[in-house]
């Protein structure tokens, strides 16, 4: 089995009209294996895993003293790990620190490049502070794509980097430009290149897989090379510039809704100064590669447990679920407008996604599911007899509900207790569990067991049918009589007077 980067190369190959042998050349691999990768690209296994290193633990030690001083010596940092105990030689780190600084070059002149129509689109990410949601701060980027030689621009605004949220960018740019390029142009971002060695790259297998059914081959700048990039680096200022300044957002829908009407607008419609055309009408010239007919699902993904409060946790939010999920792990995507909620395929919850921080997010109709099953619930002859028992017994009943403690099973244990300590000993110990806020027969029991005895009694007859040895009979209230007496005795006074 192959992995994802020679899957890749496969089709990229393919692409170019080699033939299968010629490809099986190149790679060193047989004719067989290329024909069953060209007819199924998904049999890959996962990649190696990378061997841990002795400076790992100490990365973001070493990329703080970076940020307070970029031209630090690695003598330097040398001497501050040692000092926590880095036992590791001056190669390691010195090696670590011109992968972070890259290879130093002198200042040279370059020359414009440009590029064929459709041949070449370039990305970069841009910071745009924050945005605020009632008490939430959420970071704002910008993902800015364009088309190389029409100088046709697309910008996509997101509160994350992660790998899906840039492949989601990415696919709403195609859709917008109607195609795709040859090639893509990238910087050395850990969602596109995840190592390089000179001129050796390694991409982010994701991407690959990603840029595969599109056809696309990646390109990453050299580090420290803005000039490799340059139509998207001028870009994202001139978006800094010319968008940004003097605007008000309320929301992540509103910086977006108005940066596509900016792009109508402005961008897309100005003279460029590179081209003395606009890029809408010298997009005119390009022929893009037709999108594929089955388009990737680029949300994000997550697998979830729901909660006894019938909901997920998704990026700091609690999103509600039909009560009959709990306990189950279910499939969440997400874009920046939606949460889907799937079980086995099957969609079982729709929320508008929420950028606030520690919300919960409720359909109506599942908590009047939940108030449907509690209605139930509380009909049933077990609970039925333990509410019986008296103001406590109900009480407690209402605090194992409000705790998200499973009732019907609690109840079953709490009158097993019942049977074994006396229903004198049971309301004793249930006053005190609610006075000290613990709720579960656990607790129940575990005081039962230290403070009481328990009552010798004569089991019951066992009978042959099953459903009859589980009848119980709810208790009568004795201070219901006691009131009775009370009254009676009230009404003969006054007779005698």
């Amino acid at each position: 089995m192959l992995d994802k980067r020679t899957i890749f190369e496969i089709h990229r190959f393919k692409n170019q009209d080699w033939s299968q042998a010629e490809i099986a050349r190149q790679l060193r691999i047989g004719r067989n294996t290329v024909k069953k990768y060209l007819d199924n690209p998904e049999k890959c296994i996962a990649p190696r895993k990378k061997r841990p290193s002795k400076l790992d633990p100490y990365l973001d030690l070493i990329d703080e003293f970076l940020a307070k001083d970029p031209q630090v010596k690695g003598p330097v940092v040398l001497q501050r790990l040692q000092a926590l105990g880095f036992n590791g030689k001056r190669s390691i780190v010195g090696d670590y620190l011109k992968k972070k600084r890259g290879t130093r070059k002198n200042r040279q002149a370059f020359i414009r490049f440009e590029s064929e129509p459709g041949e070449q689109m370039q990305v970069d990410w841009g910071h745009f502070g924050s945005l605020t949601y009632g008490e939430s701060n959420r970071k704002l980027y910008a993902l800015a794509v364009i088309e190389s030689y029409s100088r046709l621009l697309y910008v996509a605004f997101t509160h994350s980097q992660k790998q899906e949220v840039l492949h989601r960018c990415l696919l709403d740019a195609f859709q917008f430009f109607g195609g795709t390029p040859r090639e893509v142009v990238v910087d050395n971002m850990v969602t596109a290149v995840i190592e390089r060695q000179g001129s050796l790259i390694r991409f982010n297998e994701s991407f690959l897989d990603f840029l595969r059914p599109f056809c696309i081959v990646p390109k990453a700048c050299n580090i420290c090379s803005p000039y490799e990039k340059g139509k998207i680096e001028r870009s994202i200022q001139y978006l800094r510039r010319n968008f940004w300044p003097l605007r008000t957002f309320s929301d992540l829908s509103d910086v977006q809704r108005q940066s596509i009407k900016w792009l109508e607008e402005v961008a897309n419609v100005r003279v460029h100064q590179t081209t003395g055309q606009t890029p809408v009408e010298r997009s005119s010239k390009i022929t893009l590669k037709p999108l594929p007919f089955l388009l990737p699902d680029c949300r994000e993904t997550a697998e979830l447990l729901v909660h006894n409060d019938f909901a997920v946790r998704f990026d700091g939010n609690c999103y509600t679920t039909p009560p009959w999920t709990i306990g189950k792990r279910l499939t969440l995507k997400a874009d920046q407008y939606q949460v889907m909620i799937y079980n086995q395929h099957k969609v079982v919850a729709v929320h508008e996604r929420s950028f606030k921080r520690h919300q919960r997010i409720e359909l109506p109709q599942h908590k009047e599911l939940v108030k449907k099953l509690q209605k139930k619930l509380w009909q049933d002859r077990h609970i039925a007899a333990f509410a019986s028992l008296g103001p406590a017994a109900r009480e407690y009943l209402s605090a194992l509900s409000r705790a998200n403690q499973p009732i019907k099973k609690n109840v079953l244990r709490l009158l097993k207790l019942k049977d074994h300590y006396g229903t004198v000993s049971l309301l004793a110990v249930i006053e005190k569990a609610l006075k000290h806020k613990a709720y579960g027969a656990d607790y129940v029991e575990n005081i039962l067991y230290q403070e009481m005895t328990p009552q010798n009694r004569h089991q019951p007859v066992t009978l042959k049918d099953e459903n009859l040895n589980q009848i119980r009979l709810i208790e009568p209230n004795l201070a219901d009589y006691d009131s009775l007496v009370l009254k009676r005795r009230k009404k003969d006074d006054g007779f005698s007077d």
